[in-house]
């Protein structure tokens, strides 16, 4: 007569357990890679954004806009970059756009519905560099969040 060979209750639960310890060791490494992707998607986000930003400035520069009195030659509003502008320097009247979309801040944690716009913080020109606030232009944007990076500066002095 042959008996049945099979793994015990007892070596289950070991290998249960075992599996169970290195899966939680794991976590912090898997939590701490979201944090570096989130970290270069915010990077490459603002690189984006402030880019659009001078070549909008440098479109109004040389004239493919008209001259506003008092203003200071960047966008009014960020959905500007994406939704463009009307090139005054051409018979056709194109438009000029800066961005194919305005990306949102990776590191925003309110609603998902909100637009990418409001995601952002908002410098003016005529805001000072240390205290950002909103005015009548976007000079430079940053992010809401009030965490910080990897690297221990907050992402809004990113």
């Amino acid at each position: 007569m042959t008996v049945g060979r099979g793994f015990t209750l007892i070596e289950m639960i070991i290998v249960v357990a075992i599996l169970a310890v290195l899966a939680s060791a794991a976590m912090p490494l898997v939590q701490l890679n979201a944090q570096r992707e989130r970290e270069h998607e915010l990077r490459i986000a603002l690189r984006q954004i402030r880019t659009a930003i001078d070549d909008y400035r440098k479109a109004y520069d040389e004239g493919h806009m008209l001259k506003r009195t008092g203003a200071s030659g960047y966008p009014r509003k960020l959905e500007e970059l994406d939704q463009g502008i009307e090139d005054v320097s051409t018979p056709e009247k194109k438009r000029l756009f800066f961005l194919r979309r305005l990306p949102r801040d990776p590191m925003f944690a309110g609603d998902p519905a909100t637009p990418a716009a409001e995601t952002w913080g908002l410098r003016s020109y005529a805001s000072a560099p240390d205290e950002p606030k909103q005015g009548d232009d976007v000079y430079d944007v940053y992010s809401l969040s009030a965490r910080a990076g990897l690297n221990g500066v907050p992402y809004r002095e990113w």
